[in-house]
């Protein structure tokens, strides 16, 4: 399963040069033929480069052939640079069979790229946090990626938590769900966020929208959803699923206020269903998930299974 993987750099400088080492070594020891962006490794302040460069490798990217382009890492760098990417040559790419792939500040790429042409892209991991990850990258991940690139990845199940539906204190019994063809959407919560109002933010009702988000405290990530639930977003969608919110510290001022306090403040602010545990975000073990695409979305008891077999139908 030899597969052509472009590495590319459209956000932050990768400072971690090891990681980005041990990610390339490892995609090659997987058989794979790993071609690296000539700027993959470029800096100017934070960014991989200046926008002109971060600009040029995106174009690269699509022009690549690969089955796959892969993100070096996140960051910040592509909210800036939005209105100047080409996102037909993208689409075009994507519909010539190359796989776009990334996760954190990519879901700026990801949404514009929905919202201008209606292509699906993947919410996975970077080539750093994901395969340069010590000391062997996640088996499920890794699965994951490989049933991308066979074109078998057909979907994806987790285990909810106790009273997940409801998400009050008390354990009452889970009712089954059954949601179909729905657009699934979403990524990190504070990148997502920060499109609300502009031509990148797509407009998606009866969506499924999944979040996730990293070193953000339990108020910054309410105060977010706070923004989507009075911009209407949320009231238009038939599920909200929580991902991973990881490396933030509760301080004593919160005095419980926690991620239990904001999921169940969030049920009770709109009638779609807010499932947690969605094994993806800032973590080792992570599915990819099609941005974009017709999901079909079940739940039995504790068990939650979202399903997109038709990609390769």
């Amino acid at each position: 399963m030899k597969k052509h993987i472009y590495v590319y750099s459209p956000s932050g400088a990768v400072r971690d040069k090891a990681a980005f080492r041990r990610g390339i070594k490892r995609l090659k020891a997987l058989g794979h033929e790993v071609e690296v962006d000539t700027d993959a490794l470029s800096s100017h302040m934070r960014f991989a480069g200046d926008d002109d460069t971060r600009l040029a490798s995106i174009a690269r990217a699509a022009a690549s052939g690969a089955d796959v382009a892969l993100i070096s890492r996140g960051g910040y760098g592509l909210t800036r640079i939005l209105d100047r990417i080409d996102y037909s040559a993208v689409a075009k790419a994507i519909e010539g069979g190359t796989q776009f792939v990334g996760i954190s500040d990519f879901t700026a790429f990801q949404l514009a790229l929905l919202a201008k042409t209606g292509s699906i892209s993947w919410a996975g991991p970077a080539l750093c946090e994901g395969f340069g990850a010590e000391p062997v990258p996640d088996d499920i991940m890794e699965d994951c990626f490989n049933d991308l690139l066979l074109g078998q990845g057909e979907g994806a199940g987790w285990r909810l938590p106790p009273a997940s539906r409801t998400l009050q204190p008390e354990a009452t019994p889970l009712q089954e769900l059954e949601i179909h063809n729905a657009t699934l959407w979403g990524g990190n919560l504070a990148v997502l966020v920060s499109l609300i109002g502009t031509p990148y933010f797509p407009k998606i009702s009866g969506g499924i929208l999944f979040l996730e988000d990293i070193a953000e405290p339990p108020y910054r990530i309410e105060r977010m959803l706070s923004q989507l639930l009075h911009a209407g977003v949320l009231a238009r969608q038939k599920a909200v699923l929580m991902g991973q919110f990881t490396q933030f510290k509760l301080t004593p001022h919160d005095k419980g206020f926690n991620l239990k306090t904001i999921n169940a403040w969030l049920q009770n602010q709109i009638s779609a269903p807010v499932l947690a545990n969605l094994p993806y975000g800032h973590v080792q073990t992570k599915v990819l998930l099609p941005v974009g695409a017709k999901v079909d979305l079940v739940t039995q008891g504790r068990d939650a299974l979202m399903a997109w077999g038709h990609l390769h139908g």
